[in-house]
């Protein structure tokens, strides 16, 4: 399908290609090197019908591609939908869920209570009576108490999706190679397909649009760093994407170091996701790309108090951890002993005196 030839002309690493089908054998990674990012790019073997259950070391294929942030399929521009269909197929019975997003779904099991049901939409995808087919569907997977809410109108499979647990969401690009060998009508009605791009590996046409497609739908942000007193670090940013722990500070500092996010104070941002340059943000901060960031740490005074439980006030002043007072000497001395009051002094001489 030119898998093989097109990593050969992203990335230049040498992988073996032939006119047949099936020439890779092996997975075969590469780089490319992309608006100052580093982009891997994994040629895998072609997968079969019953890939799924094992055939062809298929398994082994799709653990790789599960593993992925976008999946990039190469399609034969003279035939589109021959193989399409049962790659799809292959793939949505392993787990994996092409240009989908998770459905919003709150779900949550319990020990005890049964099944509590309850929806924020209209529900048209689920019967007449929804809560009736959710219970029934549970029943199967032995599942009896749970608590559900519908924020959205969804089906059985996304119910199920979120049950089980295990469901890959991954974006997928469908590439339509060999567009040099069909008409322009074809080619038109293969480019206006939705997350489709043509191109032709053995003329080398369109190859930067697929990176620039490859780019749009990653998503990535690119964040620069800089010390105090110094220009920013332009050559080697920082990669965030939203489902691989997300884009703001915090994930920022965990890339950086693993003891930057406890000893974080607060930091300046410059860029897009400011409102003013620079803005003082704190970890929770979603950044957005080619944004400039400065981390500024606590001191080893502020560190080591704060460890103790002292925290520092709006003057720069240590205050003392509040103290947790008893229950007796907050309530204050009582008239009756057996509470620890004093004796009343009656001016006899006995056992009300404290004597034998």
């Amino acid at each position: 399908m030119g898998k093989s030839t097109a990593l050969a002309l992203l990335t230049g690493t040498e992988s073996e290609a032939a006119a047949y089908e099936f020439t890779t054998l092996t997975c075969i990674p590469g780089i490319v090197h992309y608006k100052g990012t580093k982009i891997q790019l994994l040629d895998l073997p072609g997968i079969i019908e019953g890939a799924a259950q094992g055939k062809g070391r298929g398994r082994q294929v799709i653990a790789v591609a599960k593993s992925a942030d976008l999946i990039l399929m190469f399609l034969d521009a003279t035939r589109p939908d021959a193989h399409r269909a049962q790659l799809e197929k292959e793939l949505e019975s392993t787990g994996i869920r092409l240009n989908r997003t998770p459905p919003d779904i709150y779900f949550k099991r319990k020990k005890t209570g049964g099944l509590k049901f309850n929806s924020m939409v209209p529900l048209t995808k689920l019967g007449a009576d929804p809560q009736e087919t959710v219970r029934k569907v549970l029943a199967e997977y032995r599942v009896h108490n749970v608590e559900i809410v519908m924020r959205e109108d969804c089906a059985i499979d996304d119910i199920i999706d979120i049950m089980e647990g295990n469901r890959r969401f991954i974006k997928c690009l469908y590439c339509y190679n060999k567009i040099d060998q069909v008409t322009m009508e074809e080619v038109d009605v293969l480019a206006s397909q939705p997350n489709s791009i043509v191109v032709s590996c053995h003329a080398n046409l369109n190859l930067d649009r697929l990176l620039s497609k490859m780019w749009d739908m990653l998503a990535l942000v690119r964040v620069y760093t800089r010390r105090r007193g110094e220009p920013p670090d332009l050559e080697e940013p920082s990669i965030l994407t939203s489902h691989r722990g997300g884009v703001a500070i915090k994930t920022l500092c965990q890339h950086l170091h693993k003891d930057m996010l406890r000893e974080f104070k607060y930091a300046l941002c410059w860029g897009q996701s400011c409102k003013h340059a620079p803005q003082r943000v704190g970890k929770e901060h979603v950044l957005m790309d080619e944004d400039v960031v400065q981390v500024f740490k606590k001191t080893a005074k502020e560190y080591g108090q704060e460890k103790k439980g002292k925290t520092l006030t709006k003057q720069g002043v240590l205050a003392e951890p509040k103290k947790e007072v008893d229950k007796k000497e907050k309530r204050g001395p009582s008239s009756n002993r057996h509470d620890g009051g004093p004796a009343k002094n009656t001016g006899k001489m006995g056992k009300s005196a404290g004597f034998a």
